[in-house]
């Protein structure tokens, strides 16, 4: 088991926990090393509710692997300021 620290902002707040799912600094297993597509996939977002992921406190594309420790937030589209948008790109 891998285990990170999962963040998830704005509108995902409610979503994820209607699922139960802890999204404020809330440790979380997954069985292996999957991307962040995946993750999105398999908490039940769908990927256009994800605007921006932050790993480690660096906005990286959804195909990112996740490691072990590693700190992840998702942030839905209007979640981020326009001046960080530009270096956004398409997660």
């Amino acid at each position: 088991m891998i285990k990170i620290t999962f963040n998830a902002f704005s509108i995902l707040r409610p979503k994820l926990k209607e699922k139960n799912i802890n999204c404020g600094n809330a440790e979380m297993e997954i069985e292996k090393e999957i991307s962040v597509r995946q993750l999105i996939d398999n908490i039940g977002l769908n990927q256009d509710e994800v605007y921006a992921v932050f790993i480690n406190h660096k906005i990286l594309p959804k195909d990112t692997i996740l490691k072990q420790n590693d700190r992840v937030a998702l942030v839905p589209p209007g979640g981020i300021p326009n001046h960080i948008k530009a270096y956004v790109g398409d997660c």
